[in-house]
């Protein structure tokens, strides 16, 4: 008997790679404002890297697989010595840029970080550049970088906006692997048909679960895996350009698809689906709106669904600082998604543990004040055990109302809400916070705590007249886009 899955007729690419193809390949950047949050996100994200060399748990994956090993031309790796081939560079541009969490995010039906493409952008770019110079052509410009930039944010963006990835089980980094790898073929130079050849590969690789995010598996791989998604995406954009064959079908095709195969909990439950429904759902077309949109974490390294919740705690920190013992419960009113990513009852097993936990998050602030990365170092926690005694206390609740407006396109809220009740009966006010300081409605308010984040960032790595001339280039986005991307990681060269 004839099944749909032994007809051997070869289809054309499935529209959604073609969708994608078109928009790397011909679409105009006009909005002036993604330019002007490209240079912003630029700034923020070498930042949170450069911050990263801090912490040995990061710097050790960083480095030639064989030590000594020169490449020609070879990608730097910002405030390291490291001269790498484009895969290996992307591999550890990208872990730098997330091991804190302190990168931009974008919320919706799914998660993620599109600065995490970055760490293949620049690697290509810094590559190509050289190569270029070397063989006598005009350079790549960080215009070049930021146009990528906008690009990459808007595929992952777009794609999360109307597919929850997460509720099958898969991570984000699919959505980084996939915009990493257009990206990656455009700059090498990709025609149409080798672009969708490599953006069949991304999406027919392994996609990685979800299990290091979520108790009681969260652990420091999910610092990594975006690196390791940069990483793999060079790779399938140069197997691409050398003539590799795609694969049309990598979506839609019955039984094997990506579609029937991982984009759903059990193949029964996808069998029992009307077609319409098992296919990728779209909001709007691909332009410019993620980076115009995008979210700035400007003061807590904390998952972003907790911001608010942090903003709300500094608040309430004066009040409550003298009389911790005297509380009785911490009432902590979120949305949805931040109940069913970072709730977290128990014990907490790693600081990755602890900086997807939403009670913490919430705990350190209420009781110092602040809340960086280091508090969530085993010595910090080890020495403050009144942290998991608070945590005791709090009562995490769904508002129906912050989980629609995080869903809403026009608002895009993130809200979170915090109310002490005292023993003696008293309570504090309900503190509401429902847009973050690094929300695009609060941008004109973030800009200069951007701006003192990334040039607080380039002195842990640089002298001070060199993290000044670095963070006037980047403040002059006439200047910035001229240079070219190989001096412009000369600069992040130690």
């Amino acid at each position: 008997m004839s099944t749909n899955t032994d007809r051997n007729e070869r289809q054309d690419y499935d529209p959604e790679l073609q969708a994608i193809a078109d928009y790397v390949l011909d679409y105009r950047v006009d909005s002036d404002e993604a330019w002007d949050t490209a240079r912003l996100c630029l700034m923020d994200t070498l930042g949170c890297g450069l911050l990263a060399l801090r912490y040995p748990e990061c710097t050790k994956h960083l480095g030639p697989l064989v030590e000594g090993t020169q490449v020609p031309h070879g990608a730097r790796v910002p405030g390291t010595p490291y001269r790498l081939d484009p895969v290996k560079a992307a591999w550890d541009i990208g872990c730098l840029v997330r091991w804190l969490d302190y990168n931009d995010t974008w919320l919706a039906a799914e998660w993620g970080h599109p600065s995490d493409n970055l760490g293949a952008i620049l690697a290509v770019a810094d590559h190509l550049s050289q190569i270029r110079v070397a063989n006598g052509e005009p350079p790549l410009t960080m215009e070049t970088v930021l146009d990528a930039m906008i690009r990459a944010h808007e595929i992952q963006g777009v794609l999360a906006l109307e597919n929850a990835f997460n509720r099958v089980g898969l991570d984000h980094v699919v959505l980084v692997k996939v915009a990493s790898t257009a990206l990656s073929a455009r700059l090498m130079g990709a025609n149409r048909e080798q672009m969708l050849s490599a953006l069949s590969h991304a999406w027919v690789d392994g996609q990685s679960l979800r299990t290091y995010r979520h108790a009681p598996n969260a652990g420091s791989r999910k610092s990594w895996a975006a690196g390791d998604a940069t990483s793999r995406a060079v790779r399938l954009a140069d197997i691409a350009l050398r003539g590799e064959m795609g694969i049309p079908g990598v979506l839609s095709a019955p039984q094997w698809g990506f579609y029937d195969v991982l984009f759903s909990k059990t193949n029964r439950d996808q069998a029992l689906k009307p077609e319409s429904e098992r296919r990728f759902r779209f909001q709007r077309e691909y332009g410019c709106y993620v980076m115009e949109n995008i979210l700035f974490k400007l003061r807590f390294p904390a998952e972003f669904h907790a911001q608010t919740a942090c903003e709300a705690a500094v608040t309430l920190h004066p009040k409550v600082k003298g009389r911790l013992e005297q509380i009785d419960k911490i009432l902590l009113s979120t949305h949805d998604s931040a109940i069913r990513i970072i709730s977290k009852k128990g014990p907490l097993a790693n600081p990755a543990d602890r900086d997807h936990c939403l009670q913490y998050m919430v705990a350190v602030p209420l009781t110092f004040g602040e809340l960086s990365a280091d508090h969530y170092e085993d010595a910090f926690h080890k020495a403050h055990p009144e942290i998991d005694a608070l945590r005791a206390r709090m009562e995490v609740q769904e508002d129906k109302q912050y989980s629609a407006d995080y869903y809403d396109p026009d608002k895009r809220s993130i809200a979170n809400a915090i109310q002490i009740v005292f023993r003696d009966g008293s309570k504090s006010e309900k503190v509401a916070v429902e847009y973050p300081i690094g929300h695009r409605r609060r941008r004109a308010e973030g800009i200069p705590a951007l701006e003192a984040k990334f040039h607080q960032n380039l002195l842990t790595c640089f002298p001070a007249g060199r993290a000044e001339h670095i963070t006037e280039l980047c403040q002059n986005a006439r200047l910035l886009h001229a240079t070219p991307v190989h001096d412009f990681m000369a600069l992040l060269t130690p």
